[in-house]
């Protein structure tokens, strides 16, 4: 196995406090506006993107957290059941605008399964997508991110893996990972 660092810490950094600007370009206070992170890993990129908005605009933003697992196309053709993650979401999104968050866009399902799973809270006014990563050419679905860290050339084969201080690694990383053929 190959791993290829593609965002350092300090870039990482950089990129969030740009991607929470361009919220702040397009959201103002946020007054209309919420947040939810996608289940198990856009969960701790909207963590970063809440606590980086509420020290530039001195509120905070309502965030929480969508499960999609029994959203999801290949739920029932799995050979071991899923495991559900928790739904968090203790505001309304009825007619606000949301912005659906992710670590890393790949085929476009889970965003699919997500606009599904979001809809049992309400009707958004709008749904915008931001991630951290976007891997180009691996789209199954004509599903884009209005909001994108780094877009990464990626082969089917290859994955992409975001670490996070204190989750699983001393520092914030992205990794690019190809599995060695035998």
């Amino acid at each position: 196995m190959q791993k290829r660092i593609i965002v350092n810490h300090q870039l990482l950094d950089i990129m969030v406090m740009r991607l929470c600007h361009q919220l702040i370009e397009n959201h103002g206070d946020f007054s209309d506006t919420v947040i939810l992170g996608l289940q198990p890993r856009g969960k701790f990129v909207a963590q970063r993107i809440q606590n980086t908005l509420a020290s530039i605009l001195g509120k905070p933003v309502p965030t929480g957290y969508l499960d999609t697992t029994f959203h999801r196309d290949d739920f029932r053709r799995r050979d071991t059941p899923l495991t559900a993650n928790a739904t968090r979401i203790d505001f309304l999104i009825e007619g606000k605008k949301v912005i659906l968050v992710d670590d890393v866009l790949y085929t476009g399902r889970s965003v699919r399964a997500a606009l599904d799973a979001m809809i049992a809270y309400g009707r958004p006014a709008n749904v915008e997508l931001l991630v951290l990563i976007d891997r180009l050419y691996t789209r199954h679905l004509p599903i884009h991110a209005t909001y994108v860290g780094q877009r990464v050339n990626s082969l089917q084969s290859q994955r992409v893996l975001v670490e996070w201080k204190g989750q699983e690694t001393p520092e914030d990383n992205i990794w690019l990972i190809t599995k060695n053929e035998e």
